[in-house]
Formats: C-alpha cells, sequence, structure tokens
C-alpha cells in the first residue's frame, strides 16, 4: 500500500527524522536509526513517499531514502571523500579534475537525501548552505582565468534548491566568460520535488551564449511518475537538453528487466541514458554494492535487446580523485589475423584487419 498522507492526518512536507518517517509508516524496525540520522541528512519528499508501499519491505523507493542501521557498518577501504573531491579542489567550491571542465559546488543541502551518497558526509541541513557571494567570486574568477575550461557543472548538493533569482544571476556570469560554452545542471529535483521546476527556474537555467544540460538523477522506473514527467517535460519543452545518471544499487535495480524499465522511460521522457554508475566506496554504503563483474552482466544482458537510445555507459569513479572510466563487458579478443568480436547473443564472430 502506497503512502496516503490524508489518512495520516498530515499535510504532505518533506519527513525529516525518524519519528516523522515512523508516523508515516515508513519504518519498519527502528533501532539504530536514530543513530544513523545523527550522522548522516534524512529527508524524504511527498512526492517520493507517495511512491512508497509502506506493505513492501523491499520496497525499491524506501530502500534509497529510509535510513538502514547498516549505514553505521563502515569497512576500511571506504572513504568519506571518495571520488577525491577535496584533492581536486584549488579554491572553495570548484573542483578541477579534468582539463576542460570544472565542478561548482554551489549549495550544500538536497531535496531529498539518497542513503548511498558519495557526498554524504558533505552534504545536510548542517552543511554550508550555499557559497558566500566572496566564496562565489573567487570561484568564478578561478574559472575566468584558465581558458581551457570548456564547461562548468553545477552540483552540491543540488543547484536546483536554489533560487531562480540566484541561479539567473550566475548563468548571467558564467555566460559572459567567453571560454564556457557549456553549463551543465545536476540535478533530482524534477523526480524528488518536481513542483519546484517552475517556469520561473526553467527560464533561469538559460543564458544567451551558452548552451544549458540538466543531468537528472533517477535509479528506479517508479520515481518517474506524473509529477516528475511534467517536471522533465517542462525542461524539455524550453529546449533543455536533459541526460540522465543512475547508480546500480542492490536490491533497487539490479536486474536487467528493472534497468530497461528505467531506461526506456527515461527515453519516452526526453531524457537520454548517460551514465549507470557502480556505488563509490561512501561509509555505510556496502550493502547497496555488487561485484563489478555482476553490473558488466547486467550491461551485457541489455546490449542488443534495449535500444541504443537507452543504454548508458556502465562507469566507475576510481577512488581517490583518478577520474572516471567506463567498465563494461569487453566484446574483443586479439587473435593474430585480427580479432574475435561477441555479439550480442554471446555468439563469437572473426574480423580480419590488414
Amino acid at each position: 500500500m502506497k503512502t496516503n498522507f490524508a489518512t495520516l492526518g498530515t499535510l504532505p512536507r518533506t519527513l525529516r527524522s525518524i519519528d516523522e518517517l515512523d508516523s508515516a509508516g515508513l519504518v519498519t524496525e527502528r533501532a539504530g536509526l536514530d543513530a544513523v540520522a545523527e550522522r548522516y541528512a534524512v529527508a524524504l519528499t511527498p512526492t517520493l513517499a507517495s511512491l512508497i508501499d509502506r506493505d513492501d519491505a523491499a520496497d525499491p523507493i524506501a530502500l534509497q531514502f529510509v535510513p538502514d542501521a547498516r549505514e553505521l557498518e563502515s569497512r576500511p577501504y571506504e572513504h568519506a571523500d571518495p571520488i577525491g573531491d577535496d584533492v581536486h579542489s584549488p579554491v572553495p567550491g570548484i573542483v578541477h579534475r579534468y582539463p576542460d571542465r570544472v565542478l561548482m559546488k554551489l549549495v550544500g543541502v538536497c531535496a531529498v537525501y539518497c542513503r548511498f551518497c558519495f557526498r554524504r558526509e558533505m552534504v545536510g541541513p548542517g552543511a554550508e548552505a550555499s557559497l558566500s557571494d566572496e566564496a562565489l567570486d573567487r570561484a568564478l574568477a578561478y574559472i575566468a582565468g584558465r581558458p581551457e575550461i570548456w564547461e562548468v557543472v553545477l552540483t552540491g548538493g543540488d543547484p536546483f534548491m536554489v533560487a531562480p533569482r540566484r541561479l539567473e544571476a550566475l548563468m548571467r556570469r558564467l555566460a559572459a566568460i567567453p571560454h564556457v560554452k557549456i553549463v551543465r545542471f545536476h540535478s533530482r529535483v524534477p523526480v524528488a520535488a518536481p513542483e519546484r521546476v517552475t517556469g520561473a527556474l526553467v527560464a533561469a537555467l538559460k543564458a544567451e551564449g551558452v548552451t544549458t544540460y540538466v543531468a537528472v538523477h533517477a535509479n528506479h522506473a517508479r520515481e518517474l511518475g506524473p509529477e516528475a514527467r511534467t517536471a522533465l517535460a517542462r525542461l524539455a519543452d524550453a529546449g533543455i537538453p536533459l541526460v540522465s545518471q543512475s547508480v546500480l544499487l542492490r536490491g533497487v535495480n539490479d536486474n536487467a528487466e528493472t534497468l530497461a524499465a528505467l531506461f526506456r522511460a527515461l527515453v519516452e521522457c526526453r531524457v537520454k541514458p548517460y551514465y549507470l554508475h557502480h556505488p563509490d566506496l561512501a561509509p555505510g554504503t556496502a550493502h547497496f554494492r555488487l561485484p563489478i563483474e555482476a553490473g558488466q552482466q547486467l550491461m551485457q544482458a541489455l546490449r542488443g535487446r534495449l535500444s541504443g537510445l537507452a543504454l548508458p555507459t556502465y562507469v566507475l569513479d576510481i577512488p581517490g580523485g583518478h577520474g572516471k572510466v567506463p567498465i563494461g563487458p569487453g566484446y574483443l579478443e586479439p587473435t593474430p589475423e585480427g580479432w574475435h568480436v561477441t555479439d550480442y547473443c554471446g555468439d563469437v564472430h572473426a574480423y580480419r584487419e590488414d
């Protein structure tokens, strides 16, 4: 049974504590959860809460957002900064890992807090609400002073949590930097809090002189309900290209049928599946991780059975800040005459090279 807030006698609002989740019937085992909430931020929006089946202890939406006592179990190889943001941060708010692009961490809060988040130690109500004016000036000066920077990726936290007026001002400043041509927003808001995708927000994302992209985070087709589809359509209708990022998660989307349904639903919403991330080594997230080999087998199962439009690249962020690499299955084996090529059915064919 999905959550019905009317039967709970409360107005729809974001649930921000274990008590509130418990009152909403979304907690099956309370032990240890208060300690989890003391360490990691909790927020579940009405939109996503309404999608949860409270009678299903393994509901894939609940698994992503309702705290789990296993989050307190850390492995020795897990790290608070698993992809090495800090070592590539020359000034506050900027991560410059690749030559032609930078991340700008505009804000430290999100509409919802994913239980597998790789920045879980850095975001939440205790994080700095947003870059100060002085820090923003320094970040923009860093970008302006490096002509190799072609793309700015706005992340956080979630940049769609920033007021449209402030986003509009930032876009104007980025567009005034001659070598910046692409601005990409990474957001879960269109899925988690679609009511925030207003006409004012959409208008704020565009500025003359730069091309805007939006990367939407979704992990299960059920997240793409009517409200989310309306928000995505509002962005697409404004001419903003949309791509997606998903995370391969045990119990949520760790089978080919679920992934296929997600990727097809995204394409139907005019969102190109971009990356399927192998989970990062963030503390307390081991219960979400599958072996890389299992992910490769899933991608192999999807190849040829799913339109190329709907196939993302399976990637791993190398721990320590060494960048993102594709880790999908291989289809080529060298031979003295050329190559053996495996097709999507598993049959092997010879390919000869001069």
